[in-house]
C-alpha cells in the first residue's frame, strides 16, 4: 500500500502538471476559449457513453493486468502529445483525437486502479485506504500545479506531457509487485461442487444490463446518487462560484482567488486525513455532511469580506472531502466483488452528466441571481432537499397489527403470543 500510494502521488503530480498547461496550450493553438472548453468536453465525453463497458472489462479481466495496460496506454498518449508539441506539429484535430483516446482509456483505468488499491488492505480498512487515496490526490495536485510553472518555464510545454508519461510508466512498473492483503480478494478453490460451479458461471456471465439493474434496485446506492447529484449541481463548483464571488462582490483579484484556492486545497487534505479514520461510513453520514456543506455555502455567500470568506472556506472543503471519502467507501464496498467494476462504471456515467450539466446550470443561475444569490439558493436547495429526505426516511415506521380474539379461536393464544 505504501508503494501504491507513492506511485499514485507521482501519477497525480504528473497529471496535474499536464492539466495546468493543457488549457494554455489550446489557447495558444486556437486563441479561442470555446475551443478550450470543447477539448475538456471531448476528453470527458467517453465516460458518459463507455464507462459501463470499462466497468465490465474491469470485472472480467485480471485487475493488475488491466491497470498496468491502461497506465501504459495513457503514458503512450502523453509521450505522443509531448513529441508533437516539441516538433510544433500539434494541431486542434490531433489534440481532440488524443483527448478522446485519453477519455476512452480512462473509463477502464479509473475503476481498475480504484479497486486495485482496495485489494491491498483488509476489507475493514477500505475506508481508510480511500481516505489515504484522497490525501495523495490532493497532495499530488498541489505538487503538480507548483512544478508545472517551473518545468514549463525551464524546459518548455512538452516537458509537462513527458513528465506525465513517465509518471504513468512508474505506476505500471510498480503494479506487478503489489500483493493483495490476506482475505481482501476472494480465493477460488480448485475443487467446487456442482452448485458452486453453476453460481460461478452465472456471475461470470453477468451482463452490463444486470449491473445497471443492481444499481437501480439498491436503495442506498440510488440515495447516494441523489445526494451526490444535488450537491454536484447546486454546490461544490467552487472554482466557478467563489471565483465570481471574490472578483465581483468582494472586489478581489486573481491573487485573492489564488488564496481561496489554496485554502480549499488545504481543507481537502485535512478532510482526507479525517476521512481516513472512518470505519463504517454510511449514506446517512454522506447526506448529513452534504447538508452541512450547503449551509456553510449559504454563510460563505453572505461574507462581508475576504477574511470572513477564508474562515468559512476551510470547513467547507473539510466537509466536502470527508463526504467524498465516505461516499466512495460506500460505493466501492456495497456491491458484491464480481459487480464492483460495473457499479463504478454506472457511477462514472452518472457523474459525467453532473460534471457536464452542473457548471452551465450554475452559470445560468448566477446570471439570474448574481454570485451571492446563486450560492444562497444552491446551498438552501442542497440542505433542504437532503433534510427532507432524512425526515421522510425517519417517519417510516412499522405499524403493529392487533389480532382480535374471535369465538372458536385457539386456546392459550396469550401463551402462544409470548412464546412467539
Amino acid at each position: 500500500m505504501r508503494w501504491w500510494s507513492l506511485a499514485n502521488f507521482v501519477s497525480n503530480a504528473g497529471t496535474w502538471m499536464q492539466l495546468t498547461v493543457q488549457n494554455l496550450l489550446v489557447l495558444q493553438i486556437t486563441g479561442s476559449a470555446a475551443a478550450t472548453g470543447l477539448s475538456m468536453s471531448v476528453q470527458a465525453a467517453p465516460a458518459l457513453f463507455m464507462s459501463l463497458l470499462g466497468g465490465a472489462a474491469v470485472d472480467r479481466w485480471p485487475r493488475k493486468l488491466t491497470a498496468a495496460v491502461s497506465q501504459g496506454l495513457l503514458g503512450a498518449i502523453a509521450f505522443t502529445t509531448a513529441v508533437l508539441v516539441a516538433l510544433d506539429r500539434l494541431d486542434m484535430a490531433s489534440l481532440m483525437v488524443l483527448a478522446a483516446l485519453t477519455g476512452v482509456v480512462a473509463t477502464v483505468d479509473g475503476p481498475a486502479c480504484a479497486l486495485l488499491g482496495n485489494d491491498l488492505v483488509p476489507l475493514d480498512d477500505v475506508p481508510s485506504a480511500i481516505g489515504v487515496g484522497a490525501l495523495v490526490h490532493n497532495a499530488g495536485r498541489l505538487a503538480g500545479a507548483a512544478l508545472a510553472g517551473v518545468t514549463v518555464g525551464v524546459l518548455g510545454t512538452a516537458s509537462a506531457y513527458a513528465a506525465n508519461g513517465l509518471s504513468f510508466l512508474f505506476v505500471a512498473a510498480v503494479i506487478p509487485f503489489l500483493r493483495p492483503a490476506p482475505g481482501a480478494v476472494p480465493v477460488i478453490p480448485a475443487q467446487r461442487s456442482a452448485p458452486e460451479r453453476r453460481e460461478r458461471r452465472r456471475d461470470e456471465d453477468m451482463t452490463i444490463r444486470q449491473g445497471l439493474l443492481f444499481f437501480a434496485r439498491r436503495p442506498r446506492l440510488v440515495a447516494l446518487a441523489a445526494v451526490t447529484g444535488v450537491s454536484a449541481v447546486f454546490g461544490r463548483n467552487y472554482g466557478l462560484t467563489l471565483a465570481v464571488l471574490v472578483t465581483g462582490p468582494l472586489a478581489g483579484g486573481a491573487g485573492s482567488f489564488g488564496t481561496v484556492s489554496t485554502v480549499l486545497a488545504v481543507g481537502g487534505i485535512l478532510g482526507a486525513v479525517l476521512g481516513a479514520r472512518l470505519h463504517r461510513p454510511s449514506v446517512r453520514l454522506v447526506g448529513i455532511l452534504a447538508a452541512m456543506g450547503g449551509l456553510l455555502q449559504v454563510a460563505a455567500a453572505l461574507s462581508p469580506s475576504l477574511a470572513v470568506l477564508l474562515v468559512l472556506v476551510l470547513p467547507m472543503a473539510v466537509v466536502e472531502s470527508v463526504s467524498d471519502t465516505a461516499g466512495t467507501a460506500v460505493l466501492q464496498t456495497d456491491p458484491p466483488a464480481h459487480l464492483r467494476g460495473r457499479v463504478l462504471g454506472v457511477w462514472s456515467s452518472i457523474g459525467t452528466v453532473w460534471g457536464l450539466g452542473g457548471p452551465p446550470a450554475l452559470g445560468l443561475l448566477m446570471e439570474l441571481a448574481g454570485a451571492r444569490g446563486a450560492l444562497v439558493t444552491g446551498g438552501l436547495v442542497v440542505a433542504g432537499s437532503i433534510g427532507a429526505g432524512l425526515l421522510l426516511r425517519r417517519r417510516r415506521t412499522v405499524t403493529a397489527v392487533t389480532v382480535r380474539t374471535q369465538e372458536g379461536d385457539v386456546t392459550g393464544r396469550e401463551a402462544l403470543s409470548t412464546a412467539a
